[in-house]
């Protein structure tokens, strides 16, 4: 088999099956010792995140002979790892439980993202919320679904009540604080996961998402994503988002005059 003719629906039933063995039957279900710290604190890894990747880089690999597998906790383990991404092989990116935090405190907020990128592009992505059931699917070209219905992001009437999802503690400090000081001028104003905030983004009940870091398996299927359902988004410097960025931050709306608005919103010095 091929990239080419891989089936999203294939794989979207292999990640629910993975999850429905090594996620669900730990959710609300962990020892203390089933939870640890990685790099700073607050960035946990769970027992379920461990199984997860193990079980779905090998059930990926054969799927697809001759494809390598980025997974958050391999890449953690080996930062060399990352540098799969920008070679000539296919790469399945996984985030095997984003939003760890949350499940490790028993909050049914997190999901499972994987995506297959070649040669640096994305070309599929997956979403999988096992708390739900379902699977957001993308591919580039032929759209992005959900539950059998094609998405297609809704762009607000007006400016004045965008809700937005703004992750900005990695963010050096004085601009840090320059966003947290104008979150007030949205309506909504949170830090959630990204898998979550992609899925809300295309279904249109969250209008906008900000982040820094851009890790590929945070990112690469949720952007991809959201391009196919209709939305607009770009790094901070204008530039378009691909998976081989780790950070220069990246910014999604409905349409490019909404990007534009928050931009300037966020981040223009007024006088």
């Amino acid at each position: 088999m091929t990239h080419a003719s891989l089936d999203a629906a294939t794989v979207a039933r292999l990640i629910a099956e993975a999850a429905a063995i090594e996620i669900m039957p730990r959710f609300r279900n962990l020892a203390a010792a089933d939870i640890r710290q990685k790099s700073a604190p607050g960035d946990l890894v769970t027992v379920a995140d461990e199984a997860m990747e193990r079980r779905l880089s090998s059930a990926l690999r054969d799927l697809l002979p001759g494809s390598v597998v980025i997974g958050e906790e391999a890449a953690a383990a080996d930062p060399a790892v990352h540098e799969l991404i920008a070679g000539d092989d296919p790469v399945w990116v996984i985030d095997p439980l984003d939003g760890t935090s949350n499940f490790a405190a028993g909050r049914p907020a997190f999901g499972v993202i994987v995506a297959l990128v070649s040669r640096g592009e994305t070309l599929m992505g997956w979403i999988h919320d096992p708390s739900l059931g379902h699977t957001a699917t993308a591919e580039r070209g032929a759209g992005a679904w959900l539950s059998g219905e094609r998405l297609a992001v809704p762009v607000p009437d007006s400016t004045s009540a965008l809700r937005g999802a703004m992750a900005t503690k990695f963010f050096p400090a004085p601009l840090r604080d320059q966003l947290n000081a104008r979150r007030p001028r949205f309506r909504r104003h949170r830090q959630s996961h990204a898998a979550g905030d992609y899925v809300e983004l295309v279904r249109g009940t969250l209008d906008f998402s900000l982040y820094q870091r851009t890790l590929p398996w945070d990112h690469a299927a949720g952007v991809l994503l959201h391009a196919e359902a209709g939305g607009y988004s770009a790094r901070l410097d204008g530039s378009p988002y691909r998976p081989v960025h780790r950070d220069g931050g990246l910014l999604a709306a409905p349409d490019q005059p909404t990007w534009e608005y928050v931009y300037r919103e966020l981040f223009h010095q007024h006088g």
